[in-house]
């Protein structure tokens, strides 16, 4: 598994990455209080959420959820509904025209499966997502994936592997394949 592993826990890495989480999620909470018609506010906080100002015709609806923010590659036109969750330290990109539905999870890193090494690493891997694609109400996307353009990932489908263009992706993951 060395190949899958991000950073040791305990690393000056972490702390900094520790770090940004607070401040992120200081940022992102005062975001989700703001009046849904505080253009300016809103404007930025998302600017020191993601270290740059959101790209033209960019859409987010708060709330709106992010782990670290300076990982989040966002393109034109891409829209962002309620309530949608970016862990984004390993980097998520958004490409041009990305509809994103209510409650959908971007997910870049987690721990890995053995449970001597859970407490000590980070794994992951970026989440790129190409143009034009539609992820739908509570979609699940995990670390390493890539989503062709033009694909549809359907309401509450956990992607776990590389979606090709123009493709169709539905249902649960989950599956017990191993026991300990």
């Amino acid at each position: 598994m060395p190949g899958d592993r991000l950073m040791r826990i305990r690393s000056a890495e972490f702390q900094a990455m520790a770090e940004r989480v607070l401040r992120a999620t200081e940022l992102t909470s005062r975001l989700n209080v703001l009046p849904f018609e505080d253009e300016a506010g809103k404007a930025g906080l998302f600017e020191r959420i993601l270290g740059r100002p959101l790209p033209a015709g960019v859409t987010i609806y708060p709330p709106f959820y992010t782990d670290h923010g300076l990982r989040l590659d966002l393109a034109e036109r891409v829209f962002i509904n309620q309530n949608c969750t970016f862990l984004d330290y390993a980097g998520i990109r958004l490409g041009e025209r990305v509809m994103i539905g209510p409650k959908a999870t971007f997910i870049t890193v987690g721990h890995p499966v053995d449970p001597g090494e859970r407490r000590e690493w980070l794994t992951g891997g970026p989440i790129d997502v190409a143009e034009n694609v539609w992820i739908g109400a509570g979609a699940t996307i995990l670390p390493g994936v890539s989503i062709g353009r033009d694909s549809v990932v359907a309401a509450g489908a956990v992607v776990a592997d590389d979606v090709p263009p123009a493709t169709l992706v539905t249902g649960g993951k989950a599956e017990a394949n191993r026991h300990w």
